[in-house]
């Protein structure tokens, strides 16, 4: 989950009262949130880094809030804040809507360079915006939190911020090569090429994590203005000459990235969270985007839509019963307004664009358990009883298990993924006759496909275990994965599975290690890349008598 570190202070104002610190832990709870720690700048200097370094820190008390992963509208002080007051119904929610300008629409144009680098961008304005300095901070962090979160650190979603006034649209945004590519990058007063700024960003704490993103890639994306000014190369750094400051009162705000669902979300959260600070609250200046292909599109989509839920559902799913017009303003405390229509029993409910986590009936659900209070859910007996039993291959592994350890074996748990050398090459076999599963996209050749036999890890284990005495006795008794070309393969699991036993005993020696036995367990999955295998592998590793020796 997310931590969001907002000012105590701050927070209490745009809530409109105080709180105790216990009354504000329950409100959180309340609210499906998590008041994790009270704390300073100071404090958290002191702790990291000791009390030297503290010295003259800001003693300013910080909440550190623990948000669900999918709210992206609450990462920021903002949202937060905004949420708080519609769950204890002091405001309504607002309409967030998206106007355009009254002269020329800001365009940014897409060539097709990108389409193998970073195809797709959105765009929007906030026009006539009055920042200070807790609201600018504010804005730069919540584009940290959601670079960290959806944005799956900036793989997905880049975000850039710039001043407007200092620009010239129409913008482009195209790849070039990096020795094309220069500019003067954000708070440098030199400019440098893309190969340079590449180099110099390899020893930045914050910007090394994101260079592995573009470096690779013969040409690197990058956004200009009509003039040939450089707005941002993304994922990577936003340029100088437009930089956003605590004046600056009309933003350009654009979203390059890979996902484009996502980059719209993330357009969304922004552009409502901070538009409460332009001169029309909630409202969001339209930018038109054109693809490589032609096409226009203008956003943000800031698109509200309506879905239908029956009472009995809700009552049914969280276990209370309340009426169609209580679970409607349960619905509506939580930014969902809902309203009955039709037989009495249907709650429309309109999902707004901040709540993009919001997509099937049983969010909605969720939400009205969150605003009914899980305390307040009254305990019950199950009205169907039923006596939990194991699984008999389960319950023998359990006896191997027990068995193995009573006879002076250690067990070993090793990755069930590993590397097509590990079962192939390094066992003398073809990875075409090893039925292995493969990992469309490994994250390293450590991890390329889903064992296919036990052995690899125990061996590894038994290598990196060489200075212990012998004998060194391990056993493994876990899940391998084999394809089953009886069944269909999908990517997603289903409910019904179908079980096949086979059982195997031999003893191989080789090089003074011995394979006692091995036990399989078949499981044709449907829709799944394969079946499971259960396999029991024990291996002992004795002294091997040197040659000559009686």
């Amino acid at each position: 989950m997310p931590t969001v570190s907002v000012k105590r202070d701050l927070l209490f104002q745009a809530l409109g009262r105080t709180y105790t610190d216990e009354e504000f832990d329950e409100l959180c709870f309340e609210f499906g949130l998590e008041l994790d720690e009270i704390t300073s700048e100071k404090q958290i200097i002191s702790k990291e880094q000791g009390n030297v370094k503290a010295q003259g820190a800001s003693d300013v008390v910080l909440y550190k809030i623990d948000v669900p992963a999918n709210r992206y509208d609450l990462l920021c002080l903002e949202g937060l804040a905004r949420g708080l007051q519609v769950f204890k119904e002091r405001i309504k929610a607002p309409v967030y809507k998206r106007v355009m300008p009254k002269g020329e629409v800001q365009k940014l144009i897409i060539t097709e360079e990108t389409a193998k680098v970073r195809p797709f961008a959105v765009a929007a304005v906030l026009r006539n915006i009055k920042f200070t300095k807790d609201r600018y901070d504010s804005f730069i962090e919540l584009q940290e939190k959601l670079h960290q979160n959806i944005c799956r650190k900036r793989a997905l979603v880049a975000i850039g911020t710039h001043d407007l006034d200092t620009l010239s649209g129409p913008f482009t945004f195209t790849a070039k090569r990096p020795s094309d590519i220069r500019f003067k990058p954000l708070n440098k007063t030199k400019e440098y090429t893309a190969c340079e700024l590449m180099n110099i960003y390899k020893t930045d704490n914050h910007l090394k994590h994101y260079l592995h993103i573009i470096e690779n890639k013969p040409l690197y994306p990058v956004i200009y203005d009509s003039n040939g000014v450089v707005l941002s190369m993304p994922p990577i750094i936003n340029g100088n000459h437009s930089k956003i400051t605590e004046n600056t009162r009309n933003i350009f705000i654009e979203c390059t990235g890979t996902d484009l669902t996502k980059a719209k979300i993330v357009l969304d959260i922004i552009v409502t969270m901070f538009s409460e600070y332009c001169e029309n609250q909630f409202t969001v200046e339209a930018a038109e985007v054109v693809s490589p292909n032609g096409k226009s599109s203008t956003y943000p989509e800031l698109a509200y839509r309506k879905e239908m839920v029956r009472a009995d559902l809700i009552n049914k799913k969280v276990g209370i019963r309340e009426t169609p017009a209580n679970l409607a303003k349960l619905l509506t405390r939580m930014y969902l307004k809902s309203e009955v229509i039709g037989d009495g029993n249907q709650i429309e409910v309109e999902i707004p664009p901040t709540r993009a986590d919001v997509i099937h009936a049983c969010d909605i659900v969720e939400d009205a358990a969150i605003a009914y209070g899980y305390n307040n859910i009254q305990m019950t007996l199950p009205k169907t009883y039923t006596i939990a039993n194991q699984f008999p291959l389960n319950k023998l592994t359990e006896l191997l298990r027990l068995d193995m350890a009573a006879a002076g074996f250690t067990e070993a748990l090793t990755f069930a993924l590993c590397s097509q050398e590990d079962i192939a090459d390094k066992l003398g076999l073809d990875i075409s006759a090893t039925q292995a599963v493969h990992i469309s996209n490994p994250k390293t050749a450590e991890f390329q496909v889903a064992r296919t036999t036990l052995l690899p890890g125990l061996l590894k284990t038994i290598a990196a275990n060489r200075k212990m005495p012998l004998p060194l006795k391990l056993f493994e008794i876990s899940d391998i994965v084999v394809k089953d070309s009886s069944k269909e393969w999908h990517v997603f699991l289903e409910q019904e599975t179908e079980y096949r036993l086979r059982r195997r005993m031999w003893v191989q020696k080789t090089a003074g290690i011995s394979v006692l036995f091995i036990t399989t367990r078949i499981l044709g999955l449907r829709s799944f890349m394969g079946c499971w295998t259960e396999l029991c592998s024990c291996l002992m590793c004795l002294p091997v008598r040197k040659r000559g020796a009686t």
